[in-house]
């Protein structure tokens, strides 16, 4: 079998950082543990307590990671057995490594039993994957993405499929996806320059005076005008449209991939709401602009879908830089800041870092995969 790029080795790539996020997060208080030798960090111990919903995360978060691996070594030509070998021995190195590390982190527990449970949980990951190559999934997958798909479109894949995960956290607009960071980033932006001569401009855009921040508060008080929320959400729809549009030969198959966005637009953001304000207010997120955002996105799409390819790289990346402009405009939503505290204190710390990241830095990675696209092509 001819060796080749798979997406699920660009989202085996992925989500094997996202687990290091998840594992290691707040990647705050680093030390060396009190009284304890060199060789004592490399000794994973058997922690007598454990939660029941802890256990069965570090088992089905890595069922993910084993799966994709098997499928990105088939898929790159390796033989069945190398594929197996490296999705069950990979994980089991990957889980151990991050439990080392996590014994000089002072608000996290290395144990034996998550060692234990993310490793069966990459042997199950690797078993599916070895099912599916024996009922002929994986190569009919292939098969359909060399129908719909051109050869090199393995980073727009993995995007598409990260997409509806970062729709999960909480965004300034619906489908607001770019926000890095707002106020957490800037703090820790003032921390690292603290103590340097710089000038007062400088210092100004680094930490703001007491007179500039009631300034900025009072204009987020005022909040998103109709036209912007329509601007937002329509380029919000329109991202990842251009991504797909990109790889997908011009005619019906666009129009196909851009109704299965907006149906995971819509699966997206209702989950998303019920998860940060509860099941009531699931489709709060429906406001009186987001019929008009719909209208404007399917035009666009109506116009890009008999485009060149050429054309669709270009007006993607006008489209997600309004979007990162406009999102980095947005006041944060009132109840951003509630939201973001149960994400971080309860049980969605899990998944806190997977869809948080994603939520910040897709736009940015669309934007660079585009670019390289274009590049390419010159």
């Amino acid at each position: 079998m001819a060796s080749r790029r798979s997406t699920a080795t660009v989202l085996a790539m992925a989500y094997a950082a996202l687990v290091v996020y998840a594992s290691l997060y707040p990647f705050d208080g680093w030390r060396w543990p009190t009284n304890a030798a060199w060789k004592d960090l490399f000794i994973v111990p058997w922690m007598p307590w454990g939660d029941e919903f802890d256990l069965w995360s570090n088992l089905l978060g890595y069922v993910p990671f084993g799966l994709l691996l098997a499928i990105g070594r088939l898929r790159s030509g390796s033989r069945l057995a190398v594929a197996m070998g490296v999705a069950v021995l990979v994980p089991v190195a990957f889980s151990y490594g991050l439990e080392v590390l996590q014994t000089t982190l002072p608000t996290r527990h290395p144990s034996l039993k998550d060692l234990l449970m993310n490793s069966v949980g990459g042997g199950i990951g690797a078993l599916l994957a070895l099912a599916m190559h024996r009922l002929g999934l994986v190569d009919g997958w292939h098969a359909l993405r060399q129908r719909w798909f051109e050869r090199e479109g393995a980073g727009a894949l993995a995007l598409l499929a990260l997409w509806p995960v970062g729709l999960l956290f909480p965004a300034p607009a619906p489908l607001g996806l770019g926000q890095i960071g707002g106020g957490r980033l800037l703090d820790a932006v003032s921390a690292w320059f603290e103590g340097l001569p710089l000038s007062e401009a400088a210092r100004e855009v680094i930490s703001p005076s007491p007179a500039t921040t009631a300034a900025a508060a009072a204009a987020a008080s005022v909040g998103l005008s109709p036209l912007a929320e329509v601007l937002i959400v329509a380029l919000g729809l329109l991202a990842p449209c251009v991504v797909a549009f990109s790889v997908v030969a011009p005619g019906w198959r666009r129009l196909a991939m851009a109704c299965g966005a907006l149906l995971l637009a819509a699966i997206g953001m209702t989950l998303s709401t019920a998860l940060n304000f509860g099941p009531r207010h699931a489709l709060a997120w429906i406001t009186p602009w987001a019929g008009p955002a719909v209208g404007l996105a399917a035009l666009g799409v109506l116009a890009l879908a008999p485009m060149p390819r050429a054309v669709v790289l270009g007006v993607g990346l006008m489209v997600l830089t309004g979007l990162v402009v406009g999102v980095a405009q947005a006041p944060a939503d009132p109840y951003f800041a509630q939201s973001l505290q149960a994400w971080e204190q309860g049980r969605f710390v899990h998944f806190h870092g997977l869809a948080q990241w994603i939520g910040w830095l897709w736009p940015y990675a669309a934007i660079a995969w585009m670019l390289s696209r274009l590049a390419a092509r010159t």
